[in-house]
């Protein structure tokens, strides 16, 4: 590989553990806790289980491909090895619109806890910094945070990886001080009834799907994450061991930070209370009257969520590089920096990213996310799976305890999260992989054009 091509190993598995619970523990567990609460009830902390279970076979499944694929581009790298080049693109187009969607979303959430404080500060009017959808010009707040977050990767990847490691640690001591105040006011009758709405996906009297299920499939965003670290594996100094470490490391950190910060919340006001707000926990703070804890709280959001951004960012970019070295995308995107990060590519994403954040509403179409990480999930646990037939004796660094029972739960969990999601979401997800076909097409039909012209002109040449 070319030295252009080539990006530099630089980390290790602490700063991939802080990559992946920068990119798991944010405005899933801020805002989406809420969401689920409106759809399940109290019985939202079953649905955190369930989504995490899931998602827990999958990041196995990854640890496994990653350690026996190290290179950057995760699932789209895997299918492209395992499956074939169409399987690759579909997988890195349903990537795109993960992490497009999440940057975009987190970059917007951060936008909506600055813009008071921009307000009473500076002055800044809100036109400048509110989407056009509601009223606004423009989201600069937004659009500044996904610059700072792109200057960052561009100075270097492990830079950014420290300066994340540091930042994650702040939000876990908010979620810690959450946890601390609300736990002890835990009341078991704000659990009764446990699940009003039963537990498949059914739609209510008032058009709102809803069920343990229809929850999970929404808090499923609150987990996802852990794929960042596999785009890491290029960058990471022993990929056999800290891949391994970084996902399912980051992965048990943050279903027990979960499971501690949704009990707490459920049990200590009744669920119709926080059900749905934009900041749930804040909202029972106040509740609680802890005021003061309240502040810290989104004090420490808005601090600490650029870490999400960045984790996405940093998973996304690496997926459109590996893309454009493979031809699928303008090669000249692919080449790194003397200082070995990919600038030409950060700067393509963050126009892209900045581009939804500043001019469109993400709120109708947020699940979207949802949808591309579940088709990556079950690409990834089917490439698992497919090398375990193929080639049962390749060497593994690390192997995916009970494979085939494991790989199937998540191929068959992600598939039900995939059934339950709103009808839209599924409709607005076929359209976008069919515009995605549309696309694979031109590129390679253009890369195989240009490759038979080299090639003639070979064979002219001898």
């Amino acid at each position: 590989m070319a030295p252009e091509h080539r990006l530099e190993p630089t980390l290790g598995w602490p700063h991939l553990i802080a990559l992946g619970v920068g990119a798991i523990v944010g405005t899933g567990i801020l805002t989406l806790i809420g969401v689920g609460a409106d759809k399940a009830g109290p019985a939202v902390i079953l649905s955190f289980v369930i989504a995490g279970l899931i998602c827990a076979c999958a990041a196995l499944a990854y640890a496994e491909m990653a350690t026996m694929i190290p290179a950057s581009g995760s699932a789209y790298t895997y299918s492209y090895v395992v499956i074939g080049e169409l399987v690759a693109w579909v997988v890195g187009w349903s990537l795109i619109l993960e992490y497009s969607l999440v940057v975009s979303a987190v970059a917007v959430g951060w936008s909506g806890y600055a813009a008071p404080l921009l307000q009473a500060a500076a002055g800044v009017p809100m036109a400048l910094m509110q989407s056009p959808e509601i009223g606004g010009l423009v989201n600069l707040p937004a659009i500044f945070i996904i610059a700072v977050v792109a200057g960052l990767l561009m100075v270097g990847t492990r830079e950014s990886a420290t300066l994340n490691s540091v930042l994650v640690c702040v939000k876990i001591v908010a979620l810690i001080v959450f946890v601390a105040v609300a736990l002890p006011t835990f009341d078991a009758a704000n659990l009764d009834p446990f699940a009003p709405f039963g537990f498949p996906k059914s739609v209510g009297p008032d058009g709102v799907e809803r069920g343990v299920m229809a929850a999970a499939a929404i808090i499923f965003f609150a987990f996802y994450g852990f794929d960042a670290i596999a785009t890491a594996a290029e960058e990471t100094r022993r990929p056999e061991r800290d891949l391994p470490i970084g996902i399912v490391g980051s992965m048990i950190a943050c279903v027990l930070i979960y499971m501690g910060v949704a009990a707490a919340a459920v049990g200590a006001v009744p669920f119709r209370t926080f059900a749905d707000s934009p900041e749930p926990l804040a909202l029972i703070l106040r509740t609680l009257n802890q005021p003061g804890a309240a502040i810290f709280l989104g004090a420490s959001a808005v601090i600490a969520l650029p870490t999400v951004i960045l984790a996405f960012f940093y998973g996304q970019s690496r997926i459109f590089f590996v893309m454009a070295r493979d031809g699928l995308l303008p090669r000249s995107l692919a080449k790194v920096s003397s200082r070995g990060t990919p600038v030409r590519i950060t700067l393509f994403t963050a126009l892209v990213v900045g581009a939804i954040a500043g001019f469109f509403p993400l709120d109708q179409i947020a699940a979207l996310a949802n949808a591309g990480t579940l088709a990556a999930f079950i690409a990834v646990s089917a490439c698992m799976l497919i090398m375990r037939r193929r080639a049962p004796d390749a060497p593994r660094k690390f192997r995916t305890p009970f494979a085939w029972g494991t790989g199937l739960v998540a191929i068959g969990g992600c598939l039900y999260l995939l059934a339950s999601l709103p009808s839209r979401t599924q409709l607005y997800f076929l359209i976008w992989n069919l515009l995605g076909v549309a696309l694979y097409a031109i590129f390679s039909g253009r890369r195989r054009g240009s490759e038979a012209v080299i090639e003639d002109e070979q064979i002219a040449t001898v």
